[in-house]
């Protein structure tokens, strides 16, 4: 079943606030598609809303003063884009940019930072969210460092699967190694690899998963260690393996 984008609580941290704090901002929610490409904030700007994805999934990004940039994590129904607001420093130095078109919520800053200091029920989620997002952040700046980039393609894939419930991602060469902060021509033989060893099939750009469990054994540990955490604080699922295999649809991505 496809996620309703217009339902505010298909994102889990809409979902998961209390009676109370959901009764306060759920008319100040104000629904906003999320193209593909589209800069929600720049590094060093001023932000004026938070985003609560449903069906999209946001790239954070770090720039270099080059040109050149890579991702450091991903926002989907999940989480939330803007943490700067509620944190109190208004701005941050990374660039928030619409990985996978789709649809999502904001919310004024005034109204965030103030249920933010008002509630603390609201407080204690949204800061467990951060700090599984800071796993992620972290998580991340190791795996490219240490692991090869099979292993960082394996896990990009799998975190933009979990946000996903369509099994579908639209995205172009360039710019998965825009992500990675790799040439295009290696994210190209790596997912020919990926296709050698039975994982996936790549033709004309496009990829379908055809074992996920596969697939999460190429991937390093870093996978696992960010959605453990995201399960652990945020939604209270035991740790467990992130097998899908009884999952009966096949999972399809698009890259042209």
């Amino acid at each position: 079943m496809t996620t309703d984008s217009t339902n505010p609580k298909a994102n889990r941290l809409l979902g998961a606030l209390s009676d109370a704090d959901w009764q306060s901002i759920a008319s100040k929610l104000e629904w906003v598609r999320l193209p593909l490409g589209l800069v929600i904030y720049g590094s060093g700007g001023l932000q004026s809303h938070v985003y609560f994805p449903t069906t999209a999934v946001v790239s954070l990004l770090y720039v270099l003063q080059s040109g050149a940039s890579a991702e450091i994590a991903v926002v989907g129904n999940e989480g939330v884009v803007g943490i700067a607001l509620f944190l109190g420093g208004e701005s941050m130095t990374n660039r928030a940019v619409v990985q996978v078109a789709g649809a999502g919520f904001r919310l004024k800053s005034l109204v965030i930072k103030e249920l933010f200091s008002r509630s603390m029920s609201c407080m204690e989620l949204l800061l467990r969210y951060t700090q599984a997002l800071i796993t992620q952040m972290s998580q991340t700046a190791v795996c490219n460092r240490h692991h090869s980039m099979e292993q960082q393609l394996c896990r990009w894939l799998l975190l933009s699967l979990d946000r996903l419930d369509h099994c579908e991602l639209v995205m172009t060469q360039e710019l998965i190694a825009n992500m990675l902060g790799v040439r295009r021509e290696g994210v190209t033989a790596e997912a020919l690899k990926l296709q050698r060893a039975g994982l996936i099939r790549y033709a004309r750009g496009h990829i379908t998963i055809l074992d996920r469990v596969g697939l999460e054994a190429r991937a390093c540990e870093c996978y696992s260690v960010v959605k453990r955490e995201c399960d652990r604080l945020l939604f209270n699922l035991p740790a467990q393996p992130t097998d899908k295999s009884l999952v009966p649809e096949q999972h399809h991505i698009t890259i042209s």
